[in-house]
This record gives C-alpha cells, structure tokens and sequence, in this order.
C-alpha cells in the first residue's frame, strides 16, 4: 500500500495532467460535432477490427461443424438428383411415390495410401453406421473407391489406385464402354482400357462411370481424357485419364449403395447356375 501512495506522490504531476487531458478531450468531443463525428468512426474501426478478428477465430473452430453440415446438404440434394433422374425417365410418375434405388451415407477419410501397388483408405465410419462390403465411395469431385472390408467403427476402402480395381466407365460423349484400372505410375493419373477403335477420342472428353454394375450408379464424374493410343492388337485404346480427385488429398466422402444389388446379384447368379 505504501508503495502505490509513493507511486502517486512520484508521478502526481503527469497523473494530473492525464486527467486534465482526458477531461479536456472529452469535453471538446461532447461540444464539437466535427470532433465527436471523428471518434465515433474511429471508435468504429476499432471496434470493427477486434470483432472481426473475434470473429475469424470462431469461424476457424467451427470449420468442423460447417463442414458437417455442407455433407448433409450435398447428401439431400444427391438424394433428390437420384429422384428427379427418374422422373425424367417416367414423366408421368408422381416423384414422391418414387423409390430412390441409391442410399447415400457420409464418411471422413482417416487414413490414405496413395504410393503402393494396393492402396486402400480408412474412413470413420463401419457396421453400427450401416455400412457394408461394396459400397461405391466418391467425393464430391468423382470416384474414390470400394468398401473392402468392415469394422464395427471402421472401414477400408479399395482405392481406385489399387492394381487389383476395375471398375466399368465409359465416355461422356460418345458412350462407349471399357475398364479403368491403374498402371502404378502416377496417383493423379489412370487408365480406361478396351475402348473399341471406332470410338472417336478427343484430349479432354469426360469419362464416367458406366452404370453396367450394382456397385455405382451411372455419371459418377472419373476425369478427362489425357493421351489415349492404339494397343497392341490395334483394336482397343489404352486411354490415360486425368482424374478430376486429387487421390493425394481426400478428406470427406460419400459411400452408396443400390439397394437393389442383392437382388440382382442372386438373380444372375441363378442365371449362370441353370446354364451349367
């Protein structure tokens, strides 16, 4: 206590005129409109520099739940896309009565290898999120991946940079149908094969997937055609595709499943069983 009274006593000359300052400037922004017009902007700007500053570092803590909520938005609306598909084949249909064929779920990527021969993914979803083996993964820019294998918390994906993936696709324009696989080169580049020599290719044309499978509906974005020649026999392309994903860089996904898949699946099955 004695210490602060010295403090006072030491510096009593400059704490008066501070007050007086204060009093004095207070005083003329009260009179002045010039003056009081000056402060409040500058108080303003301040004022807005520290709330926007506050208000960055909240936007930044929220990302997660932004991003969450960005997921279930792009889920509804793939749900609907799916509905009105059908609608343009079966205009007359009532698009409420209609069964959507595809169920869509999220998931976050935990982990990705891109530099093998065999790489695979990790996503946080598994069994309790009703995901199962061979559901379609995507992102929002194209294809991912297969479910291959399921946890209770977990699961693992087959990525499309995996030698052992094939996955039918075709070309946008002209619809002509073939495999894409992946030649270990390069992550961001894959490859569409058996591609019949009478398709017209063009550098940048559009592969998507093909729709000929239970696994992925048909349209799913892949990537562009990037360099394409004949192979061997001169009868199929071997066509280079620029994938649209960044295969390096994946963090949330979607997985799909056709919920008609078991029933086509055993019904073939049947099928090749008679023929034997």
């Amino acid at each position: 206590m004695q210490q602060i009274i010295f403090f006072f006593i030491r510096n009593k000359n400059f704490l008066l005129f501070a007050v007086l300052f204060t009093i004095s400037v207070a005083l003329t922004i009260q009179t002045h409109n010039y003056h009081n017009n000056k402060f409040i902007s500058s108080a303003n700007y301040v004022t807005g520099g520290v709330y926007s500053y506050k208000n960055s570092i909240t936007d930044y803590f929220s990302l997660g739940k932004e991003n969450e909520q960005l997921l279930q938005e792009n889920l509804m609306l793939r749900k609907k896309l799916d509905q009105f598909k059908e609608v343009v084949v079966f205009e007359k249909l009532d698009s409420t009565l209609l069964p959507n064929k595809y169920e869509y779920f999220t998931a976050r990527v935990i982990n990705n290898n891109y530099s093998k021969t065999k790489n695979q993914l990790t996503l946080d979803k598994g069994r309790k999120d009703s995901i199962k083996i061979d559901l379609g993964v995507i992102s929002s820019k194209g294809i991912v991946g297969i479910v291959s294998d399921v946890s209770e918390n977990y699961a693992t994906v087959q990525s499309i940079l995996n030698t052992k993936s094939r996955i039918n696709a075709k070309l946008k324009k002209s619809s002509h149908f073939g495999s894409l696989i992946w030649n270990t080169k390069d992550p961001n580049v894959a490859q569409l094969i058996d591609i019949p020599r009478l398709a017209k290719l063009e550098k940048g044309d559009t592969v998507v997937t093909g729709g000929r499978s239970t696994i992925f509906p048909e349209g799913i974005f892949i990537g562009t055609v990037k360099d394409f020649h004949l192979d061997n026999d001169d009868n199929y392309y071997y066509v280079n595709i620029d994938l649209f994903n960044d295969m390096t860089s994946l963090e949330q996904v979607y997985l799909i499943e056709n919920k008609e898949a078991q029933e086509i699946i055993e019904l073939e099955k049947r099928m090749e069983d008679e023929e034997q």
